[in-house]
């Protein structure tokens, strides 16, 4: 059972005095609650222990997945393998972060793998800024959080600088039109590159020139001159850029191949996007404790959730019963893909029955946790709890 401590001021205050008004985004704040999880340091101890742990695994799986040329198998668009395997060996091509999704941790049930967001995961700004703001709101002790995500990210850029020095440290940054959310995410991250000594520029996709010969641009508005970035941060699916724009998958890995530009996060987290990667994992460590049973086909005698390969935010989701019946299902725009079966796990409740799953962000290491609640299928309504750390 979930136990919930509910405090009396909301955090948005304390943003603004803090002058992290762009924290506050028009899709971010109405959502957080007032709401805080309770976790014992063992419990935040178990989540980082599995993300670092989990994180090693999918790297070994990723490797597996280049050696059989399982790309097809993954959904993974052809004109975007080149630029994994590239990605993929050279060191410098930094996996700047992703977000575990958890299932356990509570009851003493065991903490458990629902996938990794491992290339535009969201929930930044809601894990890194409001819930720490909302116990300084409410004056309590801010340490009592695992929560490093800004610093983290700070010591990724730093990294990411240090290993790319034969580039100039300028960042632009991208997400598509229409999604304040997104924006609100970058905005954080594009403090954190701030911090870390890159100059730093925004753009929609839509306004971003790309070169084959010379690589990735923006038009200062002002003055009409086309700037040239050393590095992109794209909060834009790479399998998006694969399926609909062909033609900008080959420059982009003519950019990467010419030295032209570092992309972020890199093609190659591609990999760990693919639900097929659960499949993999599963197959190279069986009945892991960390892991749930998954395979292309739907599991004998056992309630199961199928997933497609590149679905987000719990679209297309399928819960089904131990003689494959659906149960449950989720709507979305992905039903067209190939699926995967995982077994089902009951997720942690409150007294209200409402459901809750541990976000775990990876930015080099484990970093920060926070939740999300709704029903049996989490989904782009889910609200996000903070927590705090008491005994």
């Amino acid at each position: 059972m979930v136990n919930l401590k509910s405090l009396p001021h909301p955090p948005q205050n304390a943003l603004k005095q803090a002058g992290w008004d762009w924290a506050l985004g028009t899709d971010t704040a109405p959502y957080v609650v007032n709401d805080m999880v309770v976790v014992t340091e063992q419990q935040a101890e178990s989540y980082y222990e599995a993300a670092g742990t989990l994180y090693d695994m999918l790297v070994e799986a990723g490797q597996y997945a280049i050696d059989n040329t399982l790309f097809r198998e993954m959904g993974i668009p052809e004109n975007l393998v080149d630029l994994i395997k590239l990605s993929w060996n050279d060191d410098r091509q930094i996996h700047l972060y992703g977000r575990f999704d958890l299932a356990g941790g509570f009851d003493e049930e065991p903490v458990k793998l629902i996938e990794f967001n491992a290339d535009t995961a969201t929930c930044i700004p809601e894990t890194a800024v409001v819930q720490w703001a909302h116990l300084r709101m409410n004056g309590m002790d801010e340490s009592k959080q695992f929560n490093t995500l800004f610093e983290t990210l700070v010591g990724q850029f730093v990294y990411l600088k240090e290993e790319n020095n034969d580039l100039t440290p300028s960042m632009l940054f991208s997400a598509m039109r229409g999604y304040p959310e997104d924006d609100t995410n970058v905005a954080v991250l594009m403090e954190a590159a701030k911090e870390a000594g890159f100059d730093v520029e925004f753009a929609y996709i839509d306004d971003v020139e790309f070169s084959n010969g010379e690589g990735i641009f923006y038009q200062e508005p002002e003055h009409g001159r086309f700037v040239r970035f050393d590095f992109w941060f794209k909060l834009v699916p790479w399998e998006n850029i694969g399926t609909d724009e062909p033609e900008l998958a080959g420059m982009l890995t003519e950019i990467v191949k010419n030295r032209k530009a570092v992309i972020l996060n890199p093609a190659y987290t591609l990999l760990f996007q693919s639900k097929y990667i659960l499949k993999i994992l599963w197959d190279l460590y069986p009945y892991h404790p960390l892991l749930l049973q998954t395979d292309r086909e739907p599991l004998p005698h056992k309630r199961s959730v199928s997933k497609v390969m590149l679905g987000r935010e719990g679209a297309n989701v399928t819960i089904h019963g131990e003689d494959g019946e659906v149960q449950e299902t989720a709507a979305g725009e992905y039903g067209d893909q190939a699926r995967i079966y995982q077994e089902y796990t009951l997720l942690p409740t409150d007294p209200d029955g409402r459901t809750y799953q541990a976000g775990v962000f990876y930015a080099g290491e484990a970093c920060a946790l926070g939740f999300r609640r709704g029903g049996k299928i989490l989904d782009n309504t889910a609200q996000f709890v903070g927590h705090i750390v008491d005994e």
